[in-house]
């Protein structure tokens, strides 16, 4: 089986939790793509739902095959969303963002009853941190923004790159209209405290540590898919 099978065996697990009716939050991400897919032939066959998309990305792909959207203004509050994660650890906390999605992926999560992880077991780590921590910033004031990172990674005792993300001949956008810095910090033992400390930094807009935020996580592998539950 390879990559992209085990991400269609977690979408189509992931389906099986869809009930007719319900306001979905729409994930971002190739593993999310194949979900939008699958749920696109439900549709199709009359599931009725009402989407949320986490991207215009995926605004578009859903557009494209026939899912019916609303904005989150006009579905505020959703049953459930469903999105893919760059790393899960067995507390069910996510590192989320390598898409550039992470600010609206994590507002429509907070707004949802329930959000279920869907990913391939590569995703899975014992301790977040091998995949760089996305930072989504605002672009004025980088350099201010940048040396606040910088120091409070110091003093939690990361260390590691702080890279600009790029996108064609100059800095990757958001949907929103800001920068993301990755973080290369290898290992983040203490993720709360990470996630606090860069909340407090004026101009960190979001950044992807999910924490406490899924319910469930269905991960995929050779042998087909298993739902974990949170070891909290």
């Amino acid at each position: 089986m390879d990559a992209r099978e085990m991400k269609i065996k977690a979408a189509e697990a992931a389906l099986a939790h869809v009930e007719n009716g319900m306001r979905l939050g729409i994930g971002t991400g190739s593993t999310a793509e194949e979900f939008v897919r699958l749920l696109a032939e439900k549709v199709a066959g009359g599931l009725r739902v009402e989407g949320v998309p986490t991207s215009e990305r995926t605004a578009r792909l859903c557009v494209e095959l026939g899912v019916p959207l609303k904005s989150l203004d006009e579905l505020p509050e959703l049953d459930l969303t469903i999105d893919g994660a760059d790393e899960v650890d067995p507390a069910l906390r996510l590192v989320k963002g390598g898409g550039g999605a992470l600010l609206r992926e994590k507002i429509v999560a907070a707004a949802s009853n329930r959000v279920i992880v869907i990913a391939d077991e590569t995703k899975l780590v014992e301790t977040l941190g091998r995949f760089p921590l996305p930072i989504e910033v605002n672009p004025f004031g980088l350099v201010s923004t940048r040396m606040a990172i910088e120091k409070t990674a110091a003093r939690l005792g990361l260390t590691g790159s702080l890279v600009l993300r790029q996108s064609g001949d100059g800095e990757f956008t958001t949907d929103g209209g800001h920068y993301i810095i990755d973080a290369s910090f290898g290992r983040i033992p203490d993720a709360d405290a990470l996630s606090s400390e860069l909340n407090s930094i004026p101009g960190v807009v979001e950044h992807g540590l999910f924490l406490n935020m899924a319910a469930l996580a269905i991960i995929a592998g050779p042998a087909g898919a298993r739902t974990l539950r949170a070891n909290r």
